[in-house]
């Protein structure tokens, strides 16, 4: 057996009498373990003395002094919540000094880029930096915890370097909205836009610095507008937001016989089957986005006693938490996968990041197998198209134009290839912008 004191390891460990409370240790000050935490080798001796022992197999104890795997184990014993505090406070003095540091050099860097008619923003470098965060992550905070951790602190230095304003479809609190400050922060000024037209125009005109609008959703397709706008603006697409889409049902009170309910369109057409399944009878009121379906079942009209937990709303979280709406059902959406993709607009892309996305706009002649020989570039120079959808000129009967998404940015050479044979084919070619390819 081993000693240490009036305390034995071996045989002994296995007696009753070791298994149950208090166990003195005695040691020298000296025989404190090299990273001891504060508090002291007698901290632990009390800590051991409060707290019933199990059995144990091996020798725990050097003759000299603790095992430090022990110690750790113990170590919320050992340390008292005044003494975390203060660690924690130390850290926190370190932590503004360095967020400041490294704001003074975001700064700098983005006076270089006002001087020399660059944009501030950079969807490129902003990925670079989140990839590298996450690899330096050992935890206890997960991956996307940390990412929303440096989102704001990014988002903050974008607000010093510049006044920047992001328009984005409307009204507030829409998905269009969660998705904007998803991408760019809490700091920077949301402008709200009626129209997608509208934001196109906010952005073109200089009055915004970037815009956000949604194209495409996994339930019910393409946003029609979004691409059609794209086929007389020279605005770019610089980066993207993939934004999973949970719908909930929200009233006043705990709900009851609901006889009306207000929806989007497509936030109906995204719920049908539950709304089937469970207010078979509610009538439905078509609104025109997902807050206004909320706002309108938030009116004081429908908090009277008599009418209250008639009317609900198809919505998201973040407008029925706007207008102070109870939530009675979550995640009513029919796909579980639901999700939607949103283009950030802006006037210049950013250079290849390795894994990138290019969109075109190409018109092809009316004839046998135009298209066919068109596209044949993609697998000529191995490039995956990804996505590909039609849509009417509108400036000549059945004369169509067609929008492509591939992977690769237009920097590479495979892709300025690719896109040079496209035009041997087609009537015209538009690149619409080449963005980083996150999902």
């Amino acid at each position: 057996m081993i000693g240490c004191g009036s305390f034995w390891w071996g045989e002994a460990a296995d007696k009753p009498a070791l298994a149950q409370r208090s166990v003195a240790v005695t040691a020298r000050e000296d025989a404190r373990p090299t990273g001891m935490v504060d508090g002291g080798f007698r901290d632990f001796h009390a800590a051991l003395c409060l707290s019933p022992l199990r059995a144990i197999n091996k020798p725990t104890f050097a003759l000299n002094g603790f095992d430090s795997s022990f110690l750790m184990r113990h170590a919320a014993d050992v340390v008292s919540i005044p003494k975390h505090r203060k660690a924690i406070d130390r850290l926190d003095a370190q932590i503004v000094r360095l967020l400041n540091e490294r704001t003074k050099h975001v700064l700098a860097i983005g006076d270089m880029k006002l001087r020399a008619g660059e944009e501030i923003y950079a969807p490129h470098r902003e990925r670079a930096v989140f990839e590298r965060i996450c690899e330096l992550n050992q935890g206890p905070m997960t991956d996307d915890q940390l990412r929303a951790v440096y989102r704001e602190i990014m988002s903050s230095a974008l607000a010093l370097e510049k006044t920047m304003t992001i328009a984005y479809l409307g009204p507030e609190a829409t998905f269009t909205h969660q998705a904007a400050i998803q991408k760019f922060g809490s700091s920077l000024r949301y402008a709200s836009q009626k129209t997608i037209a509208d934001v196109f125009s906010e952005v073109s005109k200089t009055r915004a610095d970037y815009g956000v609008v949604p194209v495409e959703n996994t339930t019910e397709g393409v946003v029609t507008h979004t691409l059609d706008m794209f086929v007389d603006s020279d605005l770019k697409i610089v980066a993207q937001i993939v934004l999973p889409i949970q719908y909930c049902l929200a009233g006043n009170g705990q709900g009851g016989d609901i006889q009306r309910l207000y929806a989007h369109p497509q936030a109906l057409a995204q719920c049908r089957s539950w709304v089937q399944k469970n207010l078979p009878r509610a009538e439905i009121f078509e609104t025109s986005s997902n807050a206004r379906s909320a706002e309108l079942v938030a009116h004081p009209t429908f908090k009277n006693p008599k009418l209250r937990g008639k009317a609900a709303a198809i919505t998201g979280v973040l407008a029925a938490e706007k207008y102070g709406l109870d939530l009675l059902e979550q995640d009513i959406q029919d796909n579980a996968a639901n999700a939607t993709r949103f283009l950030v607009l802006g006037r210049q892309c950013g250079p290849p990041t390795g894994d990138d996305r290019t969109s075109l706009l190409i018109s092809v002649a009316d004839k046998s197998g135009a298209l066919h020989e068109a596209i044949a570039a993609f697998r000529r120079y191995k490039i995956n198209m990804t996505k590909i959808e039609s849509r009417p000129s509108k400036r000549k009967a059945w004369e169509y134009f067609f929008f492509i998404d591939c992977n690769g940015h237009v920097q590479e050479r495979k892709v300025v290839k690719a896109i040079h044979d496209l035009g041997r084919h087609c009537n015209f070619v538009k690149v619409l912008g080449s963005y980083p390819n996150t999902e």
